[in-house]
C-alpha cells in the first residue's frame, strides 16, 4: 500500500491546509477546541466557512475561544457544548442533543502524563478521556456522522504510543503498578486503533476515519511536567522544520489535524496514522521521539479487540 503525500509538510499551517476550500454548510465538533491544537483546528474550520461547535470541559473558557474565533474569522456560527469525556453522563448529554448531520467530527481533547487518578467507572483517566470518552462520543453520533454522506473522523494520537501498546488484560493497571507515560501510551496507542477499526465498520456509510501526531507543540498537555524541565526543554527545542524536527506553533499543529478533516484527496482513504501532513512510516520503534507509527498501533486484530472491549465497558456504564 502506497502511503499517502500532500503538498503540505511540518511548517504548513491549518490555515494554509484549508486554504481555497469552501466548508459553507459543513458541520464540525472540535473536543477541546478551547486551547491549543484544538482552538487553531477550530479557527481553519471556521475561517473555510463551517459551523463549529467547540465541544469542551470549561464553557466559559469555550465561549470566550468562540467569540476569538468569530472575531478573527467573520464566522460567527460557532458553538458552545459541555463535554466531560470522563464522565459518560456528559458525554450521552452531547450526543442526545444533537440534531442532524455531522460532518467532521474531531477527536482532539486529551490529557498527558497525569497522576495516578480513576473516574467514579473505576477507569483510569487517561485512557478514560482520551479513548473511552471519545469512543462513545464517536459510537453515540455515528448516525448524524452517516447522515452527512462524507463525514470525518479524526482521532488525535501522538508519537508517545510508541511508549505503550494497549494492554488489554489490564487496562486499568490493576495487576501492575501505575507508570504516568505507560498510560499515555496505550491511550494514544488506542486512539489510532480506534481509526483502524472506525474505519473498517463505518467506511461503507461514508465515513473516513483516520488518526495523527501533532508534532511538538507547547500547549497545557504539559501541565504535569515538572517545571524547570518544561523551561529548560522549551529553551533548547528549535523551531519545527520541513521535516519535522523541532516544535511547532499551535497553527502548525492543528495542520494534519484540518487536513484529515478536509482535503478531498483523502476521501475513503481511512484507518491510516498522519504525521506532518503525510502518511507516517510503520517502524519498529518510533524515530527521534516524534515519527513513525508502530506496527501494534495499526494491528486489526487487536483494534477488533479493543473495539469488543470498549463497547462492553461504555453499555456496562453508560
Amino acid at each position: 500500500m502506497t502511503r499517502i503525500t500532500t503538498p503540505f509538510d511540518a511548517t504548513s499551517t491549518a490555515a494554509e491546509v484549508v486554504a481555497g476550500l469552501d466548508l459553507s454548510g459543513r458541520r464540525a465538533v472540535v473536543t477541546g477546541g478551547a486551547a491549543g491544537i484544538g482552538l487553531e483546528t477550530a479557527r481553519a474550520l471556521a475561517g473555510a466557512g463551517a459551523q463549529v461547535t467547540l465541544a469542551v470541559r470549561n464553557p466559559a473558557a469555550g465561549r470566550a475561544a468562540a467569540r476569538d474565533i468569530a472575531t478573527s474569522t467573520g464566522n460567527d456560527d460557532v458553538q458552545v457544548r459541555e463535554l466531560d469525556l470522563a464522565d459518560l453522563r456528559s458525554v450521552a448529554a452531547l450526543v442526545d442533543a444533537w440534531d442532524g448531520p455531522l460532518h467532521v467530527l474531531v477527536n482532539n481533547a486529551g490529557i498527558m502524563a497525569s497522576p495516578e487518578a480513576y473516574t467514579p467507572d473505576g477507569w483510569e483517566l487517561q485512557l478514560a478521556t482520551n479513548h473511552l470518552g471519545h469512543f462513545a462520543l464517536a459510537v453515540g453520533l455515528r448516525a448524524a456522522l452517516a447522515a452527512a454522506e462524507d463525514a470525518r473522523v479524526v482521532s488525535v494520537s501522538s508519537s508517545g504510543h510508541g511508549n505503550a501498546p494497549v494492554d488489554l488484560d489490564d487496562l486499568f493497571f490493576d495487576r501492575r503498578p501505575y507508570d504516568a507515560g505507560t498510560a499515555y501510551g496505550q491511550s494514544k496507542t488506542a486512539n489510532v486503533l480506534f481509526a483502524v477499526e472506525a474505519h473498517r465498520r463505518w467506511a461503507d456509510d461514508g465515513i473516513t476515519v483516520n488518526a495523527l501526531m501533532p508534532g511538538g507543540v507547547w500547549t497545557g498537555l504539559q501541565q504535569h511536567w515538572d517545571p524547570a524541565t518544561l523551561e529548560a526543554t522549551k529553551a533548547q527545542v528549535p523551531a519545527t522544520d520541513a521535516d519535522g524536527m523541532g516544535v511547532k506553533t499551535p497553527q502548525q499543529g492543528a495542520a494534519t489535524s484540518v487536513l484529515l478533516a478536509t482535503w478531498p484527496g483523502l476521501r475513503g482513504l481511512g484507518g491510516r496514522y498522519f504525521e506532518d501532513c503525510h502518511e507516517a512510516e510503520v517502524v519498529d520503534r518510533v524515530r527521534d521521539g516524534l515519527h513513525g507509527v508502530c506496527a501494534y498501533a495499526l494491528d486489526p486484530v487487536t483494534a477488533e479487540r479493543l473495539w469488543a472491549v470498549s463497547t462492553a465497558l461504555v453499555s456496562e456504564h453508560g
